[in-house]
């Protein structure tokens, strides 16, 4: 069980290292959902590898980034659904009003 939980904590470390360098490096936006996705991934498997060591302040710092990127998710996803809906309702004929022309 602790090699699996030492290669979770390593998958993880390597996961934020690449996703920062990427949004250093200007590869890769920093407000997109990809970079989002992958800070959240390697902060809970970090989370996972630091509780099990009992590393408690690296596994609530890593907690606390786990929920800062759900949150950040949330409102990307939110804003993505309101731009369908906006973009939906544009294009949407207007409604009927029961009067015939003519």
């Amino acid at each position: 069980m602790s090699a699996f939980i030492t290669i979770i904590g390593t998958v993880g470390a390597v996961v934020l290292l690449a996703a920062y360098a990427m949004v250093s490096s200007g590869r890769m936006s920093g407000n997109g959902l990809p970079y989002q996705l992958l800070n959240l991934g390697g902060a809970a498997a970090l989370m996972v590898n630091s509780a099990y060591h009992s590393a408690w302040p690296s596994a609530i710092l890593n907690l606390v980034w786990s929920g800062i990127g759900v949150w950040t998710l949330g409102r990307l996803v939110a804003r993505r659904a309101a731009r369908r809906r906006a973009a939906g309702s544009a294009s949407a004929p207007p409604p009927a009003t029961g009067v015939q022309a003519g």
